[in-house]
């Protein structure tokens, strides 16, 4: 069933398009990575994904009970803050936020979330350390660890291995691999051309930007060989 549904999509900014003609759908337990180069729209798709801008034209369509409250999101290492002054444990357990509602504390099911979090990311032996002390690739599990809390149904990635060494970035592709494996939605975006094509079980590649913001090239959306 879909969870996601676009169709007839343009998007942009103060009315100029950045993309058009965009129509595709994320099914449950899908793994989709959205591709294209620099200013082909791929960090614009996922703001209207996440219902923080507003397309131009055409639709999203939310199915199968999916909310935003079902949607964990990993955004750009650049827009994460990565001196706060936080444990492993609490960095992680913030990502339950959305399911505590008003109360001014965690249940003792979403501690537990937290801690199952932490273990499939292998992070539990650092949970008391403090989060701006880690490695940028510890960070970056940290932070996936967060929105795995987060995510009843549906990861959203942009970008997740960016300035990751090749060890760090193989691990953390490995441990999206699990997770969809699992059954959770993975929607990632990434530069990464061939770990792409060679894990994803969907593309959507955005093309080229030319002068003026437009894409050069129609998005094309397909499904690839990966097992």
């Amino acid at each position: 069933m879909p969870q996601i549904t676009c169709q007839d999509l343009t998007l942009g900014y103060e009315g100029k398009p950045i993309v058009t003609n965009l129509t595709f759908e994320v099914n449950a337990g899908d793994y989709l990575c959205i591709i294209g180069e620099n200013g082909s729209g791929k960090s614009t798709l996922v703001k209207a994904m996440l219902n923080l801008i507003s397309p131009l034209s055409g639709q999203i369509i939310t199915g199968d009970g999916l909310t935003p409250n079902d949607i964990g999101y990993l955004p750009q290492q650049k827009d994460i803050q990565r001196d706060f002054p936080a444990t492993v444990r609490e960095v992680v357990r913030s990502g339950c936020l959305g399911r505590s509602g008003m109360r001014p504390f965690y249940a003792k099911e979403e501690k537990q979330l937290a801690e199952n979090a932490m273990e499939k990311l292998g992070i539990s032996k650092i949970a008391k350390s403090c989060y701006r002390e880690l490695s940028g690739g510890q960070q970056q599990r940290v932070m996936l660890a967060r929105a795995l809390c987060a995510a009843r149904k549906l990861l959203l990635l942009d970008e997740p291995a960016a300035g990751l060494d090749p060890k760090a970035a193989a691990d953390l592709y490995n441990i999206i691999d699990a997770l969809n494996a699992g059954s959770t939605t993975i929607i990632m975006v990434s530069h990464d051309v061939e770990a792409a094509k060679s894990r994803a079980s969907h593309i959507l590649d955005l093309g080229s930007q030319v002068s003026g913001g437009q894409s050069s090239l129609k998005p094309e959306f397909y499904k690839t060989g990966a097992p």
